[in-house]
């Protein structure tokens, strides 16, 4: 019998394997992962808080970047740590609906986030001089704003429509989160709408900032190769080659996801590219924005010396 939206009230997530002897060891990586990210994106917030020398535009951008990560890492994981250990794979209708829009939303923002970054290290490379007047706080306010407005706009716009449909196939996900393509492969209702609107706004998000991020990093390889500086030259390709390893992977996952028909799907491959936005990524950002960088260690060096001093344990 034909069920409609309104009468579900829970859905069936797959997830990653049903396989018994890979719930353990999955569960215990998953949580590790998961802790790595809380930890690693919490403690560079708090670092960049407690410095004064990283109360930058960059790091004002990279501390959002870490708050952003561990919502939309939040969203996701949890959940599926869940089904690894107890089993229970079904999430609420409500839940469902939740799970996606601050998965998407918090998605988008981190698109436009690493826009504004490329955007701050065009500043930085091409017009060193300049950058102060460029990069004031309330520019990078607005680029900030702008960032969380899109993704909370968008995402609205994409729950509403995907939760506007009717299930009456199955409320079986064959995913491991309630994302918007495999919910549209279970909908009897019409997904054309749902598939031009996801094209669109996912076209867009992307075209733009990639359009921001490729210009800005053109100008950046213009202005290196006329630095007459070794050492400048390094330390430019330095700060930039982190984030574009970041943008690759992050962009490369969602065009595979999103930017193509619901009917070149196979979702046992979208489920390992989704492993690495809404998990890997996540947990890296900390590791390939700070962990190389020279003013993070040295941060940290000052922050860890100060809590050892306070305990007392070094006279």
């Amino acid at each position: 019998m034909m069920q409609n939206i309104s009468e579900l009230s829970e859905f069936i997530l797959v997830g990653l394997t049903d396989a018994p002897f890979l719930q353990t060891p999955l569960f215990i990586i998953f949580t590790l992962i998961y802790l790595t990210t809380l930890f690693g994106n919490l403690g560079m917030i708090m670092l960049i808080l407690l410095d004064s020398r990283l109360h930058t535009p960059m790091y004002f951008f990279l501390s959002n970047l870490s708050l952003v990560d561990c919502v939309y890492a939040s969203a996701v994981t949890p959940k599926v740590m869940e089904g690894f250990l107890t089993g229970n794979k079904i999430i609420s209708y409500n839940a469902c609906a939740a799970q996606m829009f601050f998965f998407v939303a918090f998605a988008i923002t981190e698109n436009f986030i690493l826009a504004s970054m490329a955007y701050d290290r065009h500043a930085a490379v091409c017009k060193p001089l300049h950058y102060s007047t460029t990069m004031t706080t309330t520019i990078c306010v607005l680029l900030l704003v702008g960032s969380y407005l899109s993704g909370l706009l968008h995402s609205s716009i994409h729950v509403s429509f995907t939760f506007h449909l009717s299930f009456c196939r199955s409320n079986v996900v064959n995913h491991f989160f309630c994302d918007i393509p495999p919910l549209l492969a279970v909908s009897c209702s019409s997904i054309r709408t749902n598939e031009i609107i996801l094209f669109m706004l996912a076209g867009f998000d992307v075209a733009f900032s990639l359009l921001v991020i490729l210009t800005s990093y053109l100008l950046i390889s213009v202005a290196i190769v006329r630095m007459r500086s070794a050492e400048s030259r390094k330390k430019a390709i330095s700060t930039c080659a982190s984030h574009l390893t970041t943008v690759s992977i992050f962009y490369g996952t969602i065009i595979f996801m999103y930017l193509q028909p619901s009917s070149n799907h196979s979702m046992d491959t979208d489920k390992m590219a989704s492993v690495f936005y809404t998990m890997v990524i996540p947990m890296l950002n900390p590791l390939v924005y700070s962990l190389r960088n020279k003013e993070v260690k040295n941060a940290f060096k000052k922050v860890a010396g100060k809590a050892v001093l306070s305990l007392g344990l070094i006279n």
